[in-house]
């Protein structure tokens, strides 16, 4: 999951620049997504996940780390692209309900790259996902990642590369 952890956190650390949605507004008079998802932050988030994902197809050949899920590149795009995706819809939905950029959205905020990067994955790898995404591992995922998004986000807000510390 290491290639859908980071995309978020670095996309905040790169970000900035042009607005994915452009400016542009729903017919609900609200922005579509909003000036915190931008298109250098999209790159650069699934480059940061991608390279992360990299470095584990290079550790994945040691034997002491042969037993994790043997990555490719192809499912690596997908966990990296798949979490920003997630997110990216996400903020679209946040904005329907009223909920600015910043704002909490308890529970959703800390899944939606998560479901985002499961679908991607479904979808482009089905061999992979049959194989990999067992129940043990699904319900393992969904306890640790609370805990890792409330962490990094402190780390964000702390040194800056975030506005609110969720």
């Amino acid at each position: 999951m290491l290639p859908a952890y980071v995309p978020n956190s670095a996309a905040a650390a790169v970000g900035g620049g042009t607005p994915i949605d452009g400016g542009r507004y729903w017919s609900d008079g609200r922005r579509l997504l909003g000036d915190g998802k931008t298109i250098r932050g999209f790159i650069g988030g699934v480059l940061c996940g991608c390279l992360v994902g990299g470095i584990q197809l290079f550790a994945q050949s040691y034997p002491p780390l042969s037993v994790l899920p043997q990555l490719n590149p192809w499912v690596i795009v997908l966990l990296a692209t798949g979490a920003l995706a997630g997110d990216m819809i996400k903020s679209f939905f946040k904005r329907r309900v009223g909920i600015g950029r910043g704002g909490k959205w308890p529970v959703i905020d800390q899944y939606d790259f998560v479901i985002g990067a499961f679908i991607f994955l479904i979808i482009g790898s089905p061999s992979f996902a049959g194989a990999y995404l067992t129940l043990p591992v699904i319900i393992t995922i969904l306890i640790i990642t609370p805990i890792l998004h409330r962490v990094v986000n402190i780390i964000g807000y702390k040194i800056g590369v975030k506005e609110v510390p969720w």
